[in-house]
């Protein structure tokens, strides 16, 4: 074997040798991750109004900021406030960030308000066994429906298929079926509304719809083009705050009649028994609050007239011996005024039959015995003051002349000077009662001894 052979061979086993190093490193170095998907995830659960509205608005808005890959915003809705519904859709319009509106869990709805909201999404989907639809807009008074000539009717339609179309063209969706749901109430199911191209997808899970958006292009609302990416979707989910929370639960028609209730309560009882301070200063505040409430519920008047009608009852119960009929006739006012207080075919909400039995009963009771104690009141006698002596008994411990002449009388361990008004002089030692208190002076009578029957 020569020198340049064996060189050669040296040089191909060094070769083969760093092959083998490179490709051990490359095993054993860790494979670079695929990058995550942010997923900002949102609720839209109960009535569409200004506390519903602003949190999604504000989780919207958030998302942009933080750069979110998708924003998840699942449904389950009967409808509600018009300007809450807009606010909603202009963020979801105007959001740089791809939005997927999602009916869930099965058996939700997205109705009326909640149907524009759903259309106006990047992609829509619905879980198996939902319904959305029945759009017409409704003009409410005090919780019912409001007649209204046939010019307005058309202008109120015309506005709201107007403004569907708007944005469902753009969408790629079905704008002639999407207005019937405005024009002629219609309503679809999870498959009718797939079918129709109202809708994008069907799928049984929020895990099932990620999976199926991943490499999906969307078209947004300016035409652009854009392909979702969700290789390993992280999904955050958006609550709300404590504030929106609280006020959340104030606009429920069960809080909403409690807060009524004790609002009234604390103010009464601060009127009939002044000075006590805690319950005007939390019945106030309970009235506030409910009044806050009372602008966003649709709140139906003859429920208002009804409980008025139980409070001027239970005060009569009070005031006059009816044997409790008044007293019953107030706790059935006040029962059906909290039945028919909240009602609107919107929701078809109200408060709750065992709310308004658990509140009125006991609120009964306590106002009827408040609004005695208060009657009685005014027939005692006052315990305090000069005035507490009329009708009490004196010993004269120095003689009341007649006409101006003045004497002494003892009670309840004082002296006072005391006269005489009919001009009766009364000796030393006799037993006299108080008429009035002038000033100083006791205006007093003899107090006239039982005769001895004669042996």
């Amino acid at each position: 074997m020569t020198f340049q052979s064996c060189r050669s061979c040296v040089l191909l086993a060094c070769v083969v040798a760093g092959v083998s190093l490179a490709l051990a490193a490359s095993a054993a170095a860790p494979a670079t991750p695929a990058p995550s998907s942010n997923v900002f995830e949102l609720h839209i659960d109960g009535e569409i109004e200004p506390i519903l509205a602003e949190y999604v608005v504000n989780g919207i808005n958030q998302a942009n900021t933080e750069n979110a890959s998708l924003i998840l915003i699942t449904m389950n809705t009967p409808g509600g406030l018009d300007t809450s519904m807009r606010s909603i859709i202009h963020a979801i319009l105007t959001s740089h960030v791809p939005v997927i509106t999602y009916v869930s869990p099965t058996g939700s709805r997205a109705a009326s308000a909640g149907f524009f909201i759903l259309v106006s999404a990047d992609v829509a989907a619905m879980s198996p066994g939902t319904e959305t639809g029945a759009a017409s807009p409704l003009i409410e008074l005090f919780g019912s429906p409001v007649k209204i000539d046939d010019t307005l009717q058309k202008k109120i339609m015309n506005d709201a298929t107007a403004y569907l179309r708007s944005y469902v063209s753009q969408r790629g969706r079905n704008v002639e079926l999407a207005a019937t749901a405005v024009t002629d109430a219609k309503a679809w199911s999870d498959k009718e509304a797939l079918d129709g191209k109202l809708i994008d997808l069907v799928v049984s899970s929020p895990e099932e719809l990620l999976a199926k958006l991943n490499g999906r292009t969307v078209t947004r609302l300016d035409g652009s083009k854009e392909q979702l990416t969700l290789t390993q979707p992280v999904v955050a989910v958006h609550e709300m705050t404590a504030r929106q929370k609280f006020l959340t639960r104030i606009v429920q028609p069960d809080a909403f009649f409690i807060l009524l209730i004790l609002g009234a309560l604390g103010l009464y009882t601060e009127f009939t028994h002044p000075g006590l301070f805690a319950p005007g200063v939390f019945g106030g505040i309970a009235l506030l609050l409910a009044l806050y409430a009372m602008h966003l519920l649709p709140v139906n008047f003859a429920g208002v007239l009804l409980l008025v009608l139980a409070f001027v009852l239970f005060g009569l119960e009070a005031k006059f011996p009816t044997h409790g009929v008044l007293g019953v006739g107030g706790i059935l006012a006040m029962f059906l005024g909290a039945i028919f207080l909240i009602k609107s075919p919107l929701t078809g909400m109200g408060v709750s039959g065992w709310t308004a039995l658990a509140v009125t009963i006991p609120f009964a009771v306590i106002v009827i015995i408040l609004a005695r104690l208060v009657m009685r009141s005014r027939s005692w006698k006052q315990s305090t003051g000069k005035e507490e002596l009329i009708g009490e008994e004196a010993d004269v411990t120095e003689a009341i002349g007649s006409a101006e002449a003045m004497g002494m009388v003892f009670i309840h361990g004082e002296l006072w000077r005391a006269a005489s008004p009919g001009g009766m002089p009364i000796p030393k030692g006799a037993r006299v009662r108080v008429k009035k208190v002038a000033g100083l002076t006791l205006e007093v009578e003899p107090v006239m001894a039982p005769q001895r029957a004669s042996s």
